[in-house]
């Protein structure tokens, strides 16, 4: 689904990411953690095309995208959804106009606009808020409205950064759920970044560890919380 072939990207004297390599399988979610400052929030940026590599190839089902431009990056966007820790969501708009947002912009049809929110509010538990403001909504209420955003013109692949960070363990826990029960049903290909352990051992099949830019573990979840092989990876599993 995704590959990134040594990826390096450099700010002034600052290698925030050396040599990454990475294969996302389609249909799957895949874990990348890291401490802060590892270099997460640029690979993201990167790997979801809103800056390019100083170095390396981007592939997304085998064609190569790092190296598109114009309308046809804006194009690629549109298959990618993304969820963020602090929800950027709209204030000025209340939550059905916040799912549909995404998609006016896209051009949608407004009977299409309005069957796909209700089946987004549906998915996502808040078909009760369609018309609620945004500071009338919990932290977890206002993820909801976010994925649910995030989801609208019906991406390929999910990204989630640091999407559970500024929640409580229990709203935690049942976002966690609602994405794994939207991949289920919807086959999408997670992408979830975060510096939570607990979070990767939750929801993904397979985990990437990040440290000062570089790629220094990976396998599948059981395999690095059994027996991580490396510094950065044994920090973060026994915290």
């Amino acid at each position: 689904m995704i590959t990134l072939k040594g990826i390096s990207k450099q700010y002034a004297a600052v290698n925030a990411l050396q040599g990454v390599d990475i294969h996302i399988p389609e249909g799957s979610v895949y874990g990348i953690i890291g401490k802060s400052g590892a270099g997460k929030s640029t690979l993201l940026r990167i790997m979801s095309l809103l800056e390019p590599p100083d170095q390396g190839e981007i592939y997304y089902k085998d064609e190569r995208v790092d190296t598109l431009r114009g309308r046809d990056v804006l194009m690629r966007r549109r298959e990618m959804g993304m969820i963020f820790q602090n929800f950027n969501l709209l204030s000025s708009r209340n939550v059905a106009g916040n799912i549909s947002y995404p998609l006016e912009i896209a051009g949608f049809h407004k009977k299409r606009i309005h069957e796909r929110v209700e089946e987004l509010l549906e998915m996502t538990g808040i078909t009760d808020k369609r018309r609620a403001r945004l500071k009338e909504l919990s932290g977890g209420q206002k993820q909801r409205v976010a994925i649910a955003r995030a989801l609208a013109a019906y991406p390929d692949v999910l990204f989630c950064d640091e999407a559970t960070s500024a929640l409580d363990p229990q709203t935690t826990r049942s976002i966690l759920t609602l994405i794994q029960e939207l991949h289920e049903r919807l086959g999408i290909t997670v992408a979830l970044i975060t510096h939570q352990m607990e979070v990767i051992r939750a929801v993904c099949e397979e985990v990437a560890v990040l440290d000062e830019g570089r790629i220094v573990e990976h396998g599948t979840v059981d395999e690095v919380f059994k027996d991580p092989k490396t510094a950065a990876a044994r920090e973060l599993v026994y915290a």
